[in-house]
């Protein structure tokens, strides 16, 4: 039998954390996988930023990618990576790059979900370009702003249609507020979206593959808290944690993406996705903390289940099966689930697990014992000296060390039940 080498190609900007536990995990686990005839074995690198010749072959069968979101030579040299050399790539390089919240909304407006009312605004003010003046005299309409926000329904946001980690995004509550938003918004197009009110959930589900976290998201606390602790059971029911589950693996799998993240409001027994275009969602200890193992666990069942299955990438989207769904004369919720089961079929979610409890059954004993020692802390103090001020290093590296051996002790109680 020959034994193969599979390489993981980490594509980085600012992540100190997560890329230091996901190579020091996989060493650690050292997987040995037998694929007909052969063994599979798999090594990480961290990609480097360099001119390339696009007929230079890529040296990587899976790239994760945290880059291409904002960053135009690795987003070039992803997709040359995709098309001349069949490399496998979270995300969709494609899809990240047009698919803004504007379009996100609009889609799974089609799908039926039930998305806030939102209206487009143009930009207050303008960059200068040839044609713009002509442009604007000839079909630019002046239009009554006060009248969409009495349209819309306050309280109600406005945001810039494209996102951005919440730059630009005002809480607007009457008429006055709404014009100083919008003088104040320069040359951003924004989004004026209706408020959810009265909700009584704040659920953010980060999805990598099949895989869905639940986590209460509480956002009136400071960053590094507004990921709470509490378990799915706690604040969800199984009915609500399989339709979440459900809505989130439909938007992943809708646009190509194996991991985002995306938000919901329940109001009134229903949920209104309000953020869910995160394609290269937070991924560091200082905010995930005790979900922090979970997340460097996720992402490494996942790539090594594509480089072990020889899971194809979907460089197209194909979304005319999901609108066969939304045109059939049913419940929502019906249409929801068969989107889920659509989903996760295109996630090859039984194969996965399959895979998972065959050749990585041992990975959770691997990362409680890892996640307890000196180098995992170390990383996580490297991302909390890079974000705290100096005189704070020790006590915000106590603080999430200690939420990610609570995990610890809930993992080893859990699995001590089973």
């Amino acid at each position: 039998m020959a034994t193969l080498t599979r390489r993981i190609g980490l594509s980085l900007g600012a992540d100190l954390c997560w890329p230091r536990c996901f190579e020091e995990l996989l060493a650690r686990l050292d997987p040995k996988i037998p694929i007909g005839d052969d063994w599979l074995r798999f090594e990480s690198e961290r990609v480097t930023i360099e001119p390339f010749d696009l007929e230079q072959p890529v040296a990587y069968d899976l790239i994760i990618d945290r880059l291409t979101h904002w960053y135009g030579p690795t987003r070039e040299w992803i997709k040359k990576a995709v098309l001349l050399d069949g490399a496998y790539v979270f995300n969709n390089p494609w899809s990240v790059q047009a698919m803004e919240k504007q379009t996100s909304y609009c889609a799974m407006m089609r799908l039926g979900f039930a998305i806030p009312r939102t209206w487009l605004i143009p930009p207050k003010e303008y960059e200068e370009e040839p044609d713009l003046a002509v442009t604007l005299e000839r079909y630019a309409r002046f239009f009554d702003l006060e009248e969409i926000g009495e349209r819309v329904g306050y309280p109600c946001f406005m945001k810039p249609y494209d996102g951005g980690g919440w730059v630009g995004v005002s809480r607007i509550e009457e008429a006055q507020a709404l014009r100083e938003a919008y003088d104040a918004s320069g040359k951003r197009v924004m989004h004026l979206q209706r408020a959810v009110e009265g909700w009584d959930r704040f659920v953010r589900c980060i999805g990598i593959g099949p895989q869905v976290k639940y986590v209460r998201y509480d956002p009136e606390a400071p960053l590094h808290e507004r990921y709470r602790e509490d378990a799915a059971d706690e604040f969800l029911s199984p009915e609500d944690q399989r339709e979440l589950a459900d809505a989130a693996l439909t938007i992943n799998t809708f646009f190509g993406w194996d991991f985002n993240s995306s938000e919901y409001l329940r109001a009134q027994g229903v949920w209104h996705p309000i953020d869910f275009a995160n394609p290269c969602p937070d991924s560091q200890a200082t905010s995930l903390h005790v979900h922090f193992p979970w997340l460097v666990k996720a992402k490494l069942r996942w790539a090594l289940y594509i480089l072990a299955s020889g899971r194809s990438m979907r460089p197209c989207l194909d979304w005319e099966p999901y609108f066969a769904i939304a045109d059939e004369d049913r419940p929502q919720r019906e249409k929801l689930a068969a989107y889920g089961r659509l989903a996760r079929e295109r996630l090859d979610e039984a194969r996965f697990e399959e895979f998972c409890d065959r050749h990585l059954a041992h990975l959770d004993e691997v990362a409680w014992e890892y996640f307890g020692t000196d180098s995992a802390r170390d990383a996580v103090r490297a991302k909390v000296e890079a974000l705290f001020p100096t005189h704070e290093h020790e006590t915000f590296t106590d603080h999430f060390w200690a939420a990610i051996q609570r995990w610890r002790d809930r993992d080893a109680a859990e699995r001590a039940g089973r």
